[in-house]
This record gives C-alpha cells, sequence and structure tokens, in this order.
C-alpha cells in the first residue's frame, strides 16, 4: 500500500474538518496504508515572497515550518488537503502552504495521488468547486501527479458538530478506505 499524508488545514479547536479527517485517516490504516497527518494549527507559514531562489536549490529562503512540511510532501506517495470551505474556497493557509511547496516543483516529488476533504456551513453541490480549482491548479504544475478524488460534506457548521453527522463520518470513512 502506499504513504499518505494528510495535511488538516482548519486552525479552529473541534474543527469539523479534523473530526471528518479522523475518519478518513482510519479508513486509509484499514485499508493497509500507513498514514501519517499533520496539522497546521501552531505552525509558523509565511507568505512566499516569489524570489523563485528555490527553483535552483530546491530549498525556501524562509526558514519556518513549511520546510519541513514540504520535505514530508515530496516523500509521501499519496497526500490528502483537508479544508473548511470558506467564501467558497480553500481556507487561506491551506492556500499559503500550497504556494510555500513551490520547492518541490523542480525536485524528485513521491506523489502522485492527490485527495481532497472538504466541509462547509453550505450544503449546495457547488460549493467545494473553487477550492477543487485552486487545487487542480498546484496538482497541475506536477506532470507526475492528479487530483485523484474529493469528498465534500456540507451542511456543518457549529465547533464539532461533524461528530454528531454519522452519514458524513461514514462517507469519510469509506472514501478513506478507498484511496489508491
Amino acid at each position: 500500500m502506499s504513504k499518505v499524508l494528510v495535511i488538516t488545514t482548519s486552525l479552529r479547536a473541534g474543527s469539523n474538518s479534523d473530526i471528518l479527517a479522523e475518519r478518513l485517516i482510519c479508513g486509509a490504516r484499514e485499508a493497509g496504508h500507513e498514514v501519517e497527518q499533520i496539522s497546521l494549527k501552531g505552525k509558523k507559514i509565511g507568505f512566499c515572497i516569489g524570489c523563485l531562489s528555490c527553483q535552483k536549490t530546491q530549498k525556501c529562503v524562509i526558514k519556518d515550518d513549511a520546510v519541513e512540511i514540504a520535505e514530508k510532501v515530496k516523500n509521501a506517495e499519496t497526500l490528502v488537503f483537508v479544508t473548511p470551505i470558506y467564501y467558497y474556497e480553500m481556507a487561506g493557509q491551506m492556500k499559503t502552504l500550497l504556494d510555500r511547496l513551490n520547492p518541490l516543483y523542480p525536485s524528485d516529488y513521491r506523489f502522485r495521488k492527490v485527495y481532497m476533504l472538504s466541509t462547509a456551513a453550505e450544503d449546495e453541490e457547488t460549493t467545494p468547486e473553487k477550492a477543487l480549482s485552486g487545487l487542480q491548479g498546484w496538482v497541475d504544475c506536477f506532470a507526475r501527479a492528479e487530483l485523484a478524488g474529493s469528498l465534500f460534506c456540507g451542511g456543518i457548521n457549529d465547533p464539532a458538530e461533524a461528530a454528531g453527522k454519522g452519514t458524513a463520518l461514514e462517507e469519510a470513512y469509506e472514501f478513506g478506505k478507498r484511496m489508491a
């Protein structure tokens, strides 16, 4: 099976996306995957300054938590980004991290499959489209990778509300089991 890295991007305590990520991880482990989770809570991740030094050195000039995360992303075979949807987009800290993963572009990265799990108060089928589009744009820069799937669990707003949403919990678990 594969080495899966799950990156949870919500900064809220008792976050619904974290609760769903736990179920996804249980499913992935049951399917035989080796899973590591990184939360962006408490991490210091500065904005990319666009210097492009990383394209020559494969290292970022900014020394913060994004450097260690990038190394873990580079060595994972499967990536799962877990995000709340804010204003019909991925969380800002997720976008900031994606920008800071620029040193991976010229590297010998291992990831091939990328997934997204998202949640929002809104429950329309179209709610995650812009977040998915943003992640697809990032994936498109990595020729050997593909956006392999996504799961959106809508209609969940209050802190820890997802813990009582049996259908969403089961969907997240099954999503984790089906990851290739």
